[in-house]
């Protein structure tokens, strides 16, 4: 009997969009991927901030491609789950852009973002953001459409047009993109309910929302946002920010008491964290790959 063929990341994302709404909460490293998955979330999400900030960095395009790439490999093997993954503004011009495609694809991913950003490029709820010309983005999607293998794998176009030029510039973009070949739209720092809607009304397509804390759009839950027609749904530092405020705390707990006890009832247990990472499986292998004790080697 020949054995299934498992469906490429990209399908598997297609798949659940079209089947729900889709929460994919930012998965900051491959442990809390795998975490959510094991808590059933049906995909992850791959932040170039979160990537940034956890490497000490603010989000204006300072990492390289080669370190998105390393990060989107280790998480991509760490999890069952598709995972989407932001590729800034494709790390370059359109021959740029045909790398990038290639490279998150073999590492791994279901799909990307590209934004229409000019670099420096910035946090998408901040002000201060200029935007490349609608056709030099236009010639981005299509070399990324043209360079990936799997026909399935995501190219999604975000735009950051709504806090530049306005939200009809939004559309127009978004519509533009769509005619270059992306397979959604990512309207960044959309700053109403309506505007969501409405958005959704105007360019009836694949749609991806960005609920990110503290910045221009209101909080909307997945239900809410899966009704007016957005299938991908974007918590992307949600995790990141609780867990670094949990490290200062403890740290500064730490340095005030000159010991770790008042934090033990907030940590995974050793056995909880060997658990997460299915320890027990690698040591179970490890021996039978020795074979049974005492069988002198062959």
């Amino acid at each position: 009997m020949a054995a299934q063929v498992r469906p490429s990341p990209g399908r598997q994302l297609r798949d659940a969009a079209a089947l729900s709404p889709v929460c994919l909460p930012g998965a900051f490293s491959p442990l809390v991927a795998r975490m959510a998955e094991r808590l059933g979330f049906r995909a992850v999400y791959l932040s170039g901030g979160a990537l940034s900030a956890g490497s000490g960095v603010p989000d204006i395009g300072l990492l390289t491609l080669t370190e998105f790439i390393q990060h989107a490999a280790l998480t991509a093997q760490a999890t069952g789950l598709p995972l989407l993954c932001d590729a800034d503004t494709g790390f370059g011009e359109s021959l740029n852009v045909e790398r990038t495609v290639r490279l998150f694809e073999a590492a791994g991913a279901a799909g990307i973002h590209l934004e229409d950003q000019e670099l420096p490029k910035r946090c998408g709820h901040l002000s201060g953001k200029s935007l490349v010309e609608p056709q030099e983005m236009a010639a981005k999607v299509r070399a990324a459409v043209a360079a990936r293998r799997d026909p399935d794998f995501l190219i999604l176009a975000r735009t950051d047009a709504r806090g530049v030029n306005g939200f009809d510039d939004a559309v127009r973009r978004a519509e533009l993109y769509l005619e270059a070949g992306a397979d959604g739209i990512f309207p960044e720092a959309l700053e109403t309910a309506d505007e969501f809607a409405e958005f959704a009304r105007r360019v009836p397509t694949l749609l991806l929302a960005n609920m990110t804390e503290f910045g221009r759009s209101p909080g909307l839950d997945v239900p809410t946002l899966g009704a007016m027609g957005y299938r991908l749904v974007l918590f992307p530092l949600t995790a990141f920010r609780v867990a670094m405020k949990a490290a200062e705390d403890t740290l500064a707990a730490l340095l005030r008491d000159g010991h770790q006890q008042s934090a033990l009832p907030k940590m995974l247990t050793r056995a909880e964290l060997y658990d997460r990472l299915g320890y027990n499986g690698y040591e179970e292998r490890d021996r039978a790959y020795f074979g049974p004790a005492g069988d002198p080697p062959a």
